[in-house]
């Protein structure tokens, strides 16, 4: 990841009304920008509020959430964010959603396809994020610092917000 990515304005685009399972799409993203009223560019990172961050620790945490489509993934992308962030277990729906959604419809290609639009065009997301909810939608800067693991496809990182 490189360095001067790792520091930049931030906001947050609300998502709390998704359901569990309820994959994150375009339109959702698009809503949640327009009442941010925030413009994205190559600098900005964006924090994706799911409020799941409260199941943090329980047994069941990495079966909640929602989940970026690929299609929502490449609209960040489209507008120039590369780095971006869930407060979730994942980037994708839980993986029992994928399942399911894989046996009803026949589509083996749905598994991780958020995290695979990595393999066409270069992106960095972070999960896990915690407290988002105590941040305003923007006027904020983001700092992520990734632990360098050469060979690695993934690292552990801690991620500020510095308020204005």
């Amino acid at each position: 990841m490189p360095l001067d990515r790792c520091i930049g304005p931030g906001i947050v685009l609300d998502l709390t009304h998704k359901a569990d399972n309820d994959p994150i799409g375009v339109a959702d993203m698009e809503a949640a920008l327009a009442k941010v009223g925030a413009t994205l560019t190559d600098r900005t990172i964006v924090l994706i509020r799911t409020g799941r961050d409260q199941h943090l620790g329980s047994k069941d945490y990495w079966k909640t959430g929602t989940g970026m489509t690929a299609a929502s993934t490449e609209w960040l992308l489209d507008r120039g964010v590369t780095v971006m962030g869930i407060d979730q277990w994942g980037w994708d729906l839980p993986f029992h959603a994928q399942i399911a959604k894989s046996k009803a419809t026949g589509d083996n290609t749905i598994f991780w396809e958020a995290h695979r639009v990595g393999q066409r065009r270069p992106y960095w997301h972070m999960e896990q994020l915690t407290n988002l909810g105590a941040l305003p939608p923007q006027g904020f800067e983001v700092a992520v610092f990734p632990l360098r693991i050469v060979g690695a496809s993934a690292a552990p990182a801690r991620v500020v917000a510095i308020l204005r």
